[in-house]
């Protein structure tokens, strides 16, 4: 990954910021891109608590309306929003995410847009996580920051939707000679370029059948928008080319898992916050904090950055998936590593957490990161040394020894520490706070009561 700067002119490639797209982007310009294009249908997109992409088809006799006062609909149905007596909410448009898909859907051209969720009243629903990335994000402008993030997103590409069926033997960076998935890979960034989204790289990952594409370095608002479209283009190109894309966080035994490792960087103007020339590790004082600020809150955050029962089939040691509260430069089995500095390239220095993976809510995962290096800032947290060893080797002994400790590794554990943090529920508000634990003890106590294939085969005929 690469920081940019923070130009006012272009942002990242030639992308225009957020700022800059809402104020050049109108209802005028928008429907005049539909008829020119010939759109028949308008997709409005939402994100529920999960992180699940919701939304309804507008047709084009309709859109204008909707463009100007919004689209109502029943929220009561929708994971984590609101109780059947409070159902109305209202979907508004975001004109920046405007997007033609470069692909027809029933043979007719197809738009979208991501939506943010009002009440009727006009006020921001609690329980859309977008806007709780919204707040964070104007905390950071309130001190004159901005926050950029680049994901590393992996998934896997797979012949089929009923079992984990590999299409390739390739492994890592290979380029396979008759590889399907890679071509679908290939297509997908196309795509992704196509609709606006600059991609930075893509490769052929360590399991068979897995991928990662990474996107360029963005605003962290405009790049949790992106990993939602990525997700949503991923899929359908890969369905377009008879295979079954995953963002399953384990979804083959004795293989490493799908991670989504994320950079971060604070600017002020052009000036990259986190260096520092005179330092050793060119980390400046905010940089350390903010890395203090995120191994204090990672094991609360572990809920929402890996928020299933099978990410923890993830995070374990022996397939390069961080489980230790740590952080280092050269060291990949640290929770959170530091880039090696390049000579020149001071506005590329940055963080990255490498526990977080890819079927998480973007939006309330990427809000609590953040929040998180700001609290690390805001209170002055003093960082420890840095670990350098491989971790895995080490005994439980010299872990202790060296105070490192394990992030959650349980669906289970993991609620308990999210319950128990005021730093996750501040961030998360009241609502999503609640929706989510009540969610997730659903999920555990479903998986808990659960008797696998496993269980019978081992105990059925031995007890």
């Amino acid at each position: 990954m690469s920081a940019t700067t923070n130009s006012a002119a272009t942002r990242i490639g030639g992308v225009i910021s957020e700022s800059q797209r809402k104020a050049k982007r109108t209802k005028e310009d928008i429907m005049a891109q539909i008829d020119e294009a010939g759109v028949h249908f308008v997709r409005i997109f939402f994100t529920d608590v999960l992180g699940r992409l919701k939304g309804m088809s507008i047709t084009r006799s309709e859109i204008e309306d909707v463009l100007e006062q919004g689209q109502g609909f029943d929220g009561s149905s929708i994971e984590g929003f609101v109780r059947i007596e409070e159902s109305d909410l209202m979907a508004i448009p975001d004109f920046r995410t405007f997007r033609i898909l470069p692909w027809e859907i029933g043979g007719e051209k197809v738009a979208m847009m991501i939506a943010d969720i009002q009440k009727p009243d006009g006020t921001p629903y609690d329980g859309d996580p977008r806007y709780v990335l919204r707040r964070v994000i104007d905390r950071l402008e309130a001190k004159g920051w901005t926050g950029y993030l680049g994901p590393e997103i992996e998934y896997f590409c797979f012949g089929s939707d009923k079992h984990p069926e590999a299409v390739d033997n390739d492994g890592y960076f290979d380029f396979g000679h008759d590889d399907i998935g890679t071509e679908a890979r290939k297509k997908t960034v196309n795509t992704l370029e196509l609709m606006g989204i600059p991609v930075e790289c893509s490769h052929h990952e360590v399991a068979a059948s897995q991928h990662e594409i990474d996107l360029k370095y963005q605003e962290a608002f405009v790049m949790a928008d992106f990993a939602q479209i990525y997700k949503y283009v991923v899929k359908e190109i890969s369905r377009q080319n008879g295979l079954y894309a995953t963002f399953m966080p384990k979804p083959m035994f004795g293989v490493n898992g799908s991670g989504m490792h994320v950079h971060m960087s604070l600017f002020e103007n052009e000036s990259n916050l986190f260096f520092d020339k005179s330092d050793e590790y060119h980390l400046s004082e905010k940089a350390r904090q903010f890395i203090a600020g995120i191994l204090k809150h990672v094991s609360a955050i572990t809920l929402v950055a890996n928020q299933w029962v099978n990410s923890y089939k993830r995070l374990v040691p022996g397939y390069e998936a961080p489980v230790y509260v740590s952080w280092g430069r050269r060291n990949r089995s640290s929770m959170v590593r530091v880039p090696m500095y390049r000579v020149g390239k001071e506005k590329a220095t940055r963080v990255e957490l490498r526990s977080p993976d890819p079927a998480c809510n973007p939006y309330l995962a990427f809000a609590l990161m953040l929040e998180a290096g700001l609290d690390g800032i805001e209170n002055k947290m003093v960082l420890p040394d840095a670990i350098e060893q491989n971790i895995y080797g080490m005994s439980a002994d010299e872990r202790k020894e060296l105070g490192i400790t394990a992030i959650p590794g349980s669906l289970d554990s993991a609620i308990v520490a999210f319950e128990n943090s005021e730093f996750c529920k501040r961030v998360l508000g009241d609502h999503i706070f609640n929706k989510l634990i009540e969610n997730k003890r659903l999920e555990w106590d479903e998986y808990r009561t659960h008797v696998s294939t496993f269980e019978n085969d081992k105990y059925l005929r031995m007890l």
